[in-house]
């Protein structure tokens, strides 16, 4: 196993001068944040423990968006942080006032659904002289739901995600991760004490084969199920993969929107499904989307890795969209594909893509045999 910090930011940052706290965040590209966030609080994430959270709630480690600061809010316990931060730690004696070497500060997160990671960014943002020194990761498959001190039992078996690696305040520091096994939770540990502001978790969903042959009829494209976005046409204003997230969108950023055409192209998204399904049912929502809502829409599905244009078989042709619509369809006959293709015409966004189906016999073979190479 190796494990790579993209780019290494150590070290305080320059004390907060004033004006746009975000000027001198010290960041990177990370080749694996077009992934799934694991972490995510709208996929059931959550962290569920920690051994101090004295100056800021560990809750917030989890939150959607960018930290925020804010120079002037201070509380009873001192200035008070969009992060989770810890107190000082001190040594044993007056002879000797510094933290031991292998003092460390924890906290534990379940993840919102199991996964393989493939990614960790430490975000400690606006935690400039307070950050910690170093951070570690480790993860555990632990089915079930573990309480936290069964998780902290001598009988769970932690692997190693990030090693002890140095990282700099108020900077987003980033880890490929390749250990290549399915885990459930994680234990972030910062050396030896301090803040950090978000903890993102990258990697692909590993679905539970046994729970979705229960379900029968299921969303063969969802996030929380395995599913994902492959690639998309334009990503001007949101994510794609904000079309395969839990719920209905609730503000227009919470789907996905291109920019205006000026030419007689039409924008799409192709998705893997999370494996060989048949397709029986599909919506198309444009929750929140109201002037700009895609004009018509279609649904194609493909078959197998590696297809031609030509092997696109369309199960919607192109339909008139309404706005601010969640728009249901029931298949004449039912689709068998493990990708999905949906095109909008000629521009504007969909915030939800749902494809209701049930996974076929080579599909949940499938399944089974990844949860099985990845660790059940």
């Amino acid at each position: 196993m190796t494990v790579t910090a993209i780019e290494t930011f150590t070290g305080d940052a320059r004390p907060y001068g004033g004006g746009d706290p975000y000027a001198d965040y010290r960041t990177a590209d990370f080749p694996f944040t077009h992934l799934a966030d694991l972490a995510d609080r709208r996929l059931g994430a959550g962290v569920i423990a920690a051994n101090d959270e004295f100056f800021a709630q560990r809750e917030n480690l989890l939150l959607p968006g960018r930290p925020v600061f804010d120079p002037e809010r201070f509380g009873h316990k001192g200035k008070i942080m969009d992060g989770w931060e810890t107190r000082r730690r001190r040594g044993a004696s007056a002879g000797h006032p510094w933290p031991a070497g292998d003092d460390h500060d924890w906290a534990l997160i379940r993840l919102g659904t199991p996964g393989v990671v493939r990614g960790i960014v430490v975000d400690t943002a606006h935690f400039r002289g307070n950050c910690p020194q170093a951070v570690s990761v480790e993860g555990a498959a632990v089915d079930g739901f573990p309480s936290p001190e069964d998780l902290l039992g001598d009988d769970v078996k932690w692997t190693t995600l990030v090693p002890r690696t140095p990282v700099g305040g108020h900077a987003a520091n980033g880890f490929a991760v390749t250990a290549g096994q399915r885990v459930t939770h994680l234990r972030l540990n910062q050396h030896p004490d301090g803040g950090i502001a978000r903890l993102r978790v990258y990697g692909e969903v590993v679905p539970d084969p046994a729970w979705l042959t229960a379900l029968g009829t299921f969303d063969v494209v969802a996030l929380e199920n395995g599913g994902r976005v492959l690639d998309a046409s334009d990503l001007f204003y949101s994510p794609a993969a904000n079309t395969i997230r839990p719920g209905r969108s609730q503000k227009m950023d919470d789907g996905w929107e291109t920019r205006r055409r000026r030419d007689h192209g039409h924008d799409w998204i192709t998705y893997r499904l999370v494996a060989q399904a048949r397709i029986r049912a599909l919506e198309i929502d444009t929750a929140y989307l109201k002037g700009n809502a895609a004009g018509w829409a279609s649904v194609s599905v493909r078959d197998g890795e590696g297809g031609e244009e030509g092997d696109w078989r369309e199960i919607l042709p192109r339909t008139r969209l309404q706005p601010d619509t969640n728009h249901r369809f029931v298949l004449p006959a039912p689709a068998v594909g493990t990708h999905a293709r949906v095109d909008i015409h000629p521009d504007g966004g969909i915030s939800r893509l749902r494809l209701f189906g049930t996974l076929t016999d080579r599909g949940r073979g499938e399944l089974e045999t990844r949860r099985q190479e990845l660790g059940g």
